[in-house]
């Protein structure tokens, strides 16, 4: 048996999806900017 067959079920393929590490602090900086902004919106709009 070679290194890598021994190793293959152990190897996780990518999918595409998220990575491994966390986001960003620029990541969550824009996302508490989108949420005001919504909310700014909505209260503007009258929808609350």
């Amino acid at each position: 048996m070679t290194a890598n067959a021994a190793a293959a079920p152990f190897v996780r393929a990518r999918t595409g999806g998220p990575q491994d590490d966390g986001p960003t602090v620029l990541e969550h900086v824009l996302g508490w900017v989108l949420v005001v902004v919504v909310a700014m919106l909505v209260t503007r709009v009258g929808l609350l």
